[in-house]
Order: structure tokens, then sequence, then C-alpha cells
């Protein structure tokens, strides 16, 4: 085939193409009027067919399908289920008919828990309506799971309470609600739902321990870290230098303004408080099991809270993520999100971060699992600033506390958190 040949076929081609991309232009541009003309009836119609459950749809085909065949073949049979079909979806439209008329709350007694403890909340629902309202079901969703509660038959103004409990075995924040009343026949053809509250959500935080200035011995600055900036006013002095208008007099320094005729102020360097950085990994395959990563977020929460009490920064390095711990409850909070994930990043990359994402970093805590082998911990401990003071916790629930040294990095084995304080004052002597 010459080459004119082919460059006519790729031309024609490239014509089809364009053909072809007009006519569906062409098609989209007369079909959107009457789709933009249908749109206010569909959104009319769409509440109605959202009512209709599965089953629903089933028997309404059956009905007309029976209907149908035996018309036309003359089946007496077939019609009788017809007919049985289309009665049950008349009486369960009887169901869902009507007006519900209520002011429901949803309250929590508290929206913070630790694991474990009890967690109480309550629905108050009163009826607004003039007239009595025949009872019905109110449905409560708790997370994956929900509750289902018989509203009794009320008067108007009259209010039921119900009260229940939120299972908070495990970690995790746990959004409840919003209530709904629920309309609806017994072999669940037609269902009828409406909203009445918002979403409430329940912070179980992870089980934390004091340490009861444990953690001051491991950040021994206590007065700060001294840094290259400078300062007019702070408590690590560098140096003398000539006065300059806008300097506070209170640092004026007497003795050598007397001597050298000039006046003369002290120079200090800027200090840091001492900042606390937890390396938490959340990479699965640094753990063996979901336990082990529940211990190492709970010892994140107990140092992390220590040292707010002592007035220390703390970040939280993870995977993709640094949090702030501003305040205790925030720290929590923010731990009560963390999930183990099925990521490549691992804790000797997550532990080169630490430079970049906090420069400031005094101290440094690495937290694993049973799986990262010595090795790899040590790498992690090479990786971080030479001039922060590393510490890395193996969470292993079960293990005997245990103090090593790799090198420069001092490693501690935990196998339950009640053990941590006495590991925390192993890692001061």
């Amino acid at each position: 085939m010459s080459t004119e040949t082919l460059a006519r076929a790729r031309t024609s081609g490239a014509a089809l193409v364009d053909r072809v991309r007009l006519l569906g232009v062409s098609a989209r541009e007369r079909v959107q009027p009457a789709i933009d003309r249908a749109k206010p009836l569909l959104d009319r119609v769409r509440p109605v067919l959202e009512v209709v459950q599965p089953a629903g749809w089933v028997v309404l085909v059956a009905g007309v399908l029976a209907w149908w065949a035996g018309r036309r073949f003359g089946w007496f049979e077939l019609v009788v289920v017809a007919i049985a079909c289309l009665v049950a979806l008349a009486i369960a439209v009887a169901f869902v008919i009507g007006r519900s008329d209520y002011r429901i709350g949803l309250e929590l007694t508290k929206h913070r828990v630790v694991v474990g403890s009890r967690a109480v909340g309550r629905i108050e629902v009163t009826s607004t309506a003039a007239h009595v309202q025949l009872p019905t079901e109110i449905e409560l969703p708790v997370g994956a799971s929900g509750a289902t509660f018989g509203l009794p038959r009320l008067a108007a103004g009259e209010t039921h309470e119900e009260l229940f409990t939120v299972p908070t075995a495990r970690r995790a924040v746990i959004p409840v609600g919003p209530v709904r009343s629920v309309r609806g026949d017994g072999l669940g053809l037609l269902r009828r739902e409406k909203r009445w509250t918002e979403t409430i959500e329940l912070f179980v935080h992870p089980r934390t321990v004091p340490l009861h200035g444990a953690v001051s011995g491991f950040l021994k600055d206590l007065e700060g870290k001294p840094t290259r900036d400078l300062s007019p006013s702070d408590v690590s002095f560098h140096a003398l230098r000539e006065y300059a208008p806008g300097d506070d007099r209170r640092h004026v320094h007497w003795k050598t303004t007397a001597r050298t005729g000039r006046l003369m102020v002290r120079q200090f360097e800027e200090t840091r408080r001492s900042h606390l950085v937890l390396v938490l990994s959340t990479a699965a395959a640094d753990y063996d099991d979901p336990e082990e990563f529940e211990l190492a977020v709970s010892v994140a929460g107990s140092l992390g809270l220590q040292a707010l009490r002592e007035e220390r920064d703390v970040t939280v390095l993870l995977q993709g993520q640094t949090v702030r711990g501003q305040t205790g409850g925030r720290l929590l909070d923010e731990l009560t999100r963390v999930e183990m994930a099925a990521r490549p990043v691992r804790l000797a990359e997550l532990a080169r971060e630490v430079g970049e994402q906090v420069p400031d970093a005094s101290a440094a805590v690495l937290l694993h699992g049973a799986t990262v082998p010595p090795a790899l911990v040590h790498l992690a401990g090479t990786r971080l600033p030479i001039d922060v003071r590393s510490l890395a916790v193996r969470c292993v629930p079960g293990a005997t506390v245990q103090r090593r040294t790799l090198a420069d990095l001092t490693t501690l084995d935990l196998g339950k958190l009640a053990d941590l304080p006495s590991a925390m004052r192993r890692v001061r002597t």
C-alpha cells in the first residue's frame, strides 16, 4: 500500500471519527432539553418509588404478569394470584400513608468516653399533632448496626422517652443517628422513612495511663532548646551589643556601659520548648495483630497527654498525616480516628520525615509492633536528626518489659499499658 493511500485512509478515518463525535454531540443536545423537562417530574416521583421495597417490586411485577397471562390464556388461577398480589399492595399502602408530627431530640450523656466505659443516650419524642397518633417504629443507626424502638400511641402533646447504651468495646468514632420514624407493612412490601435528627459522633478514646512526670526524665531540656536565632529578650544569654532605638532598657548592661562610655544591652538566643514527636506506624506490615496496634495507640496517647500536662509541644507523625496535639482532648480525638492500613511506608521511612515535618523536635518515640526486626528499628533510629533524643517502643501484648540499646537508640519491649510508667522510669536511669 502506497504512502498516498495510507494518508487517504487516515484522512477518511479521522473524518469518520469527527462525524461520529458530531452525531453524539447533536444527539446529546436534542435529548438534554427533554431530560431537563423531565427532571422536576422525576424529583417528584422518586420519593414515591423509594417507598417500594424489593419485595414490593417483585409482588407488583408478579401481579401484572399473572394478570396478563391469566387473561391471555384463560387461566383463572393466575387471575386469582394477580388479585392477591394487588390486594397485598393495596393493604401495604394503607400502612404507609398518613402524616407524622413529632418533635424528636437525640442526646448523648458524653460525647467522649474511654474504651470499655458506659456510653448512654436518650431519645425524646413529643407529639406535635392535634390528634392521637398511632403506634409506629423509630430507628437509630449506631455505627454499622442500629436499634429499633416501638413508639406507642401518643396523644397531642404527649412525650415518650427511650434510653439506649452504645457498645464501647473498641476504640472508634461511632456515628449515632439520625433518628428515623418508619412506617411499613408486615410483609415488607412498602417502607416509608422520615429523618428527624442529625448524626452525632461518639469518640471512644484509647485507654491511657498517667505517667506522673516519667516523661520529664526523657525530656531533660527543661529550660528549652537554644537556637541560632537572636532575640532581644529570652533566657539564653548570647552577647552584648550597642543600644538601638526601641530596645528594652531593662536589658541594659550598666557595668559595661560605664566602662565603655556607650549604652550596651544584652542580646539573647531564642529558645524553644521541648517538643516530643510520637512516630506511630500505621502500616499493617509492622504489626502481628490489631491488639499490638491498639497498644501502640494507647502508648502514644499516654505519652502525649503527659507531655501536654508538662506544657510541652507534642506532634504525632503518621503515614501521610501530622497531628499537632494542642489539647489533650483534640490529641485523643485524632488518635481515635487512626486506623491500620496496608501501605508500603513503614517505620524507617516514617522516621526520615521527622526532620522535615518537625524541625524543632527535641525527642522522638518510635512506636511499632513485633514484626519490625531490630535491624530496621536501628535503621529508623539513624534516620532521626542527630540532636533528637530517641526511644523505640515495641508493643507486643503479653511481653515482659525489657530495655535494650541499639547503638545510640534505646528500645523498650512493652507487654501491657500498665507497665508504661515503670518502663519510662527505666529510660531515665
